[in-house]
């Protein structure tokens, strides 16, 4: 979930995991799969970083669960998870 404000100045929990795209038009516009559109006061950027910090938060919770668990099943060390994901929303950014 990741917190933003409305353009009336309420704040709102959004589920991350429903975000289909962001867009600025010029206000930004969060388009859910839901087919729900939502404007925002946040900047495209903000939104961006927002839900790449909940996906990384989920993943490295996951990781925890694991661990702690006893399992002997580790993660895979294959860098962070932040980057890759940062620039695929870089390279859709450009394109669009």
């Amino acid at each position: 979930m990741i917190e933003v404000t409305r353009l009336n100045g309420l704040p709102l929990t959004l589920n991350a995991e429903l975000i289909k795209f962001v867009e600025a038009t010029p206000d930004t516009l969060i388009s859910l799969t839901t087919g729900e559109k939502i404007m925002v006061k946040e900047a495209v950027e903000l939104i961006t970083q927002r839900v790449l910090d909940y996906r990384m938060q989920c993943c490295s919770c996951a990781g925890e669960g694991r661990r702690s668990s006893g399992s002997a099943a580790e993660p895979k060390s294959g860098g962070p998870v932040g980057p890759p994901l940062r620039r695929r929303v870089e390279e859709s950014e450009e394109a669009g």
